[in-house]
């Protein structure tokens, strides 16, 4: 999987894999109250009883209201070099790729993984050895895993979901760099 060279502003170094992993771990923080809020407000939705169960639309939009969060901590703290626009298009691809798979899928938990995942995919810096089509067979993984995961193991498969999109990205970006140090020092 060849990729063109990206352009990068001058002078900017790689980003270290210990600034690259605080990014994701810090977003990943971040999304755990958004996804857990999100599964509140749909759980409540569609539940029978409302007692003890938390308001659904102010739960979603909690939820919802966070999720641009995630996207800024995971751009700027990865230094991406248009930290602001590629915050703005996460936040687009996120809402177009978590509808749709959460429309296909028939449940909430795998358009987050896929929407969220999608959004990493623009919002963590890329740097040279990286490349979309890696990061993007990362989140279509851990789409299908939480996929199957909430179809086999029911409500257990939802503590693991807002960790898989970003750690597969990371995961994805590493193994294209060992790929990258292989081929060099085969030449």
């Amino acid at each position: 999987m060849s990729s063109r060279p990206k352009r990068q502003p001058g002078g900017m170094q790689p980003l270290s894999p210990q600034r690259k992993w605080r990014a994701i771990a810090l977003a990943t923080l971040v999304l755990v109250p958004a996804y857990w809020s999100i599964l509140a407000g749909l759980v409540s939705g569609s539940s029978d009883t409302s007692v003890g169960a938390p308001n659904p639309a102010a739960a979603l939009a909690l939820g919802l209201a966070l999720i641009p969060f995630v996207f800024i901590a995971l751009a700027f703290l990865s230094e991406h070099p248009r930290a602001p626009g590629a915050v703005l298009k996460a936040m687009g691809l996120s809402l177009l790729v978590g509808t749709v798979v959460s429309a296909l899928a028939a449940d909430g938990v795998t358009g987050i993984v896929a929407g969220v995942g999608a959004g990493g995919v623009v919002a963590l810096r890329s740097d040279e050895p990286h490349n979309w089509r890696a990061r993007a067979i990362a989140v279509i993984f851990a789409t299908l895993y939480t996929f199957v995961l909430v179809r086999t193991l029911g409500t257990v498969a939802l503590l693991p979901a807002p960790i898989l999109p970003f750690t597969g990205i990371g995961v994805a970006d590493h193994l294209s760099e060992r790929r990258r140090e292989r081929e060099l020092t085969e030449t």
